[in-house]
């Protein structure tokens, strides 16, 4: 099978980033397709990648009735890209966190591995314009689910990645539990429980260009409390 690999990008309000990810997305390679998961951004964000749509074929839309949450839209781009003949698919923000130029070293590397992290940490703290108390929050949240969940990851928090489709194949979907942070260590405790071979690769994270952060205290809650119930299902071999 050739290598097709779907991009999927959330959206909820990103009128003002999506004209510029999407063609960046676009000229890096040309096995990537994207896949905007919008949740009916009240902004136009839908309509607009609608239009991308229409004039391109390596543009696709899903539409979801409600904000439901990062992890269920990633978990509706999963299942559609599962669907579908892609051999790979990546994640990634809309925002320009993530810097698409890494798109293709990210597939490429899935030839010696099943899921490919983007890490922030893994070469010393790659991180562009935070303010030093969302750094740390990060910082520390990575070495709690670290000490938590036995994960040898140094930024399972981290949501810039490519997956091998068999991993998403092998992880019972519905049963993810997690939406915010705790989405990111959960897909990757599944996949590394099932035996899946798991690769870091040092990326350098800039705060978002336009729009507003997702970020909140529930968020935060959630991912301190999910890694001890992935910690117990772990420990009754339910992520095997």
């Amino acid at each position: 099978m050739a290598e097709r690999a779907l991009v999927v990008v959330p959206t909820y309000n990103e009128r003002e980033n999506l004209p510029q990810i999407v063609p960046a997305i676009l000229a890096q390679d040309p096995r990537l397709e994207i896949l905007v998961v919008d949740d009916t951004s009240p902004d136009g964000t839908g309509e607009m990648a609608d239009a991308f749509a229409a004039a391109d074929p390596r543009v696709h839309v899903l539409h979801r009735p409600l904000k439901q949450g990062l992890g269920r839209a990633y978990l509706a781009g999963f299942a559609w890209a599962l669907e579908r003949d892609y051999t790979h698919v990546c994640e990634m923000d809309a925002d320009f966190s993530h810097d698409p130029k890494n798109l293709p070293r990210f597939v490429d590397a899935c030839s010696d591995a099943d899921l490919v992290v983007g890490s922030r940490y893994a070469s010393g703290v790659n991180v562009i314009n935070w303010p030093m108390s969302r750094l740390l929050l990060s910082w520390f949240a990575n070495k709690y689910a670290r000490w938590i969940t036995g994960l040898t990851l140094t930024d399972a928090t981290g949501g810039f990645k490519c997956f091998r489709r068999e991993v998403l194949a092998a992880i019972p979907l519905d049963k993810v539990r997690s939406n915010g942070y705790a989405f990111q260590i959960e897909m990757s405790m599944r996949a590394w429980k099932k035996g899946f071979r798991i690769k870091e690769l040092p990326i350098i994270f800039t705060d978002r260009m336009e729009g507003r952060s997702k970020m909140n205290g529930r968020i935060v809650r959630e991912a301190i409390w999910m890694v001890w119930w992935l910690r117990l299902q772990s420990l009754l071999g339910r992520l095997r």
